[in-house]
Order: structure tokens, then C-alpha cells, then sequence
């Protein structure tokens, strides 16, 4: 499948910014964080691999149902990259204020550090959730499936970059795209920064929706979530949120009051 294939590819791209940045600023790191991460790379691309085979055959069934025949062309890849990456960024923000959602999401948001392989450390539930279903819009539209499962990849690419202390500010750059600086602010935990700058790669659907905040040069990032998650496990990493979701559905009562904790804003399962 594309995602991976392009992900695979690029590994080596993305090993040798860790190596440099670990030699380099080895303060920013901890080994067992990292480790946890890549470990929870490996069990989401294996599972995101295997949604994929599912998914595919439903994929080009709703394609077949599209609008528009859209021939491939570097105009048309340009489009799609652009109506989804405005899509990712609705996707980000639904996984920070719906709980289902975030069940998931909060498994990257989880590290207390921020380096290269934070941007690694991804849940295995995404396919679960549903993360899928917002690239549809873009299959009945008339893009095909794989073309749209490729941006998909190459936004997710471009994300690794994002994650980072060492790079400051990039000038011009900030102002249209999502940038180290930017994606800092997202990840910290710091009064005022939480749920902001859902950008993928452009900046822009921050600004026009007013979720966008710039770094405080004065203010340093605590990165985390809200009632930090103090182990390096993989599997309490990615299955707290969700231990803490169901019992929080069994424990109130009617049917209004459940699809509240589910569909609501999150919480946490530990004090702050």
C-alpha cells in the first residue's frame, strides 16, 4: 500500500535526523521514551497495513459512486493535497475535543519529551476510530483512492519534520506552514497552548479558524497531556485512554449521559 511504501522509503531520511539530533542534543532524549516509540510505529504501520487490505475493495466501491472523473495531473495532485490536508486539519482538531477520537490521538500526545521520534509514537486504534473516514469526501469528489491514500502519506511525512526543539523560527515560512515552532505549541501542555495549531503542513486553516497561537519565546514548552502518563509501556500507552472511556460509560447511567463521555470534550483518567 502507498502509505507504507512511502513511509518505508523514507525511513532513512528519517533515522538519520534521530541519529544527528540524538548525537547532537542528546538532553532532549530518553531511551526508553524512544524506544516506546518506535515500538508503537511498528504495531500502528501493522495494523494500518492490514486496515488497508480490508478497507481498499469499500474504498474503490464508494469511489465508483464519485462525482467527477479526475484525471491525474500535477494540477490535480496539487488539489488533493490541499483538500486534504484542510480535511487532516478538522480530523486533528475532532481528536482533540471528541473522546472517542482522542481514545486514540492521545497516544501521540502522551511523551513528555519532544525530538524526531515523537513523531513516531502513533496508536494502532486509529483505523478503529474511523480516521479513515475523512479522506471519503475526497473519493466521492473523484480523486482516486490511491492517489488520496499517497497525499495522506506525504502529509504524515512532512509531519516528522515538526517535531523538534532544535529548529527556532524559519522566517516566512511560519506564516503559511506548520513549523517546529508551530507544532511545539500544539504538543505543550502550558496554560493557553492546549488545542491549538492543528495544522498538517499549512498554517493557514489555524489563522482562518482561529486555532492558531504563536510560541511564547518566553514561555518553555511542557509537553505531555493533562495528568502526565508516567510508563513507557506500549500497551498501557495505547490502551489507558480506552480503560478509562469504557468505565467512564459504565459508570453513569442512562443513554444521553454515555454518548456524552463518548462523543464529548476528554478527560483525563489521572489528576493533573
Amino acid at each position: 500500500m502507498s502509505v507504507e511504501i512511502i513511509l518505508l522509503a523514507l525511513s532513512p531520511v528519517f533515522l538519520t535526523f534521530v541519529v544527528f539530533e540524538f548525537i547532537a542534543f542528546r538532553r532532549y532524549y530518553s531511551i526508553k521514551d524512544s524506544l516506546a516509540n518506535t515500538v508503537l510505529a511498528l504495531m500502528h504501520q501493522g495494523v494500518d497495513a492490514l486496515s488497508l487490505i480490508i478497507l481498499m475493495p469499500f474504498f474503490y466501491w464508494l469511489y465508483g459512486y464519485r462525482l467527477f472523473d479526475i484525471e491525474l495531473s500535477v494540477f490535480s495532485i496539487l488539489c488533493a493535497f490541499l483538500l486534504q490536508d484542510f480535511l487532516y486539519y478538522w480530523f486533528h482538531k475532532a481528536s482533540h475535543h471528541i473522546h472517542w477520537l482522542w481514545a486514540a490521538h492521545v497516544v501521540h500526545h502522551s511523551s513528555t519529551k519532544m525530538n524526531f521520534t515523537t513523531a513516531f509514537r502513533q496508536s494502532l486504534m486509529y483505523p478503529l476510530v474511523g480516521m479513515w473516514i475523512f479522506w471519503l469526501p475526497m473519493m466521492l469528489i473523484g480523486f482516486d483512492p490511491m492517489t488520496v491514500l499517497t497525499v495522506v502519506a506525504l502529509n504524515l511525512a512532512y509531519q516528522f519534520f515538526v517535531h523538534t526543539q532544535i529548529v527556532n523560527k524559519l522566517g516566512w515560512f511560519e506564516k503559511v506552514f506548520n513549523t517546529p515552532s508551530h507544532h511545539r505549541v500544539h504538543h505543550a501542555i502550558n496554560a493557553g497552548y492546549l488545542d491549538k495549531n492543528f495544522a498538517g503542513v499549512l498554517i493557514i486553516w489555524d489563522k482562518l479558524f482561529g486555532t492558531f497561537i504563536e510560541e511564547d519565546p518566553n514561555k518553555i514548552c511542557k509537553y505531555g497531556i493533562v495528568g502526565q502518563l508516567k510508563t513507557n509501556n506500549p500497551f498501557k500507552i495505547t490502551f489507558h485512554q480506552w480503560d478509562y472511556l469504557i468505565k467512564s460509560i459504565y459508570r453513569v447511567k442512562g443513554i444521553k449521559a454515555k454518548l456524552n463521555v463518548l462523543f464529548g470534550y476528554p478527560t483525563c483518567s489521572r489528576k493533573p
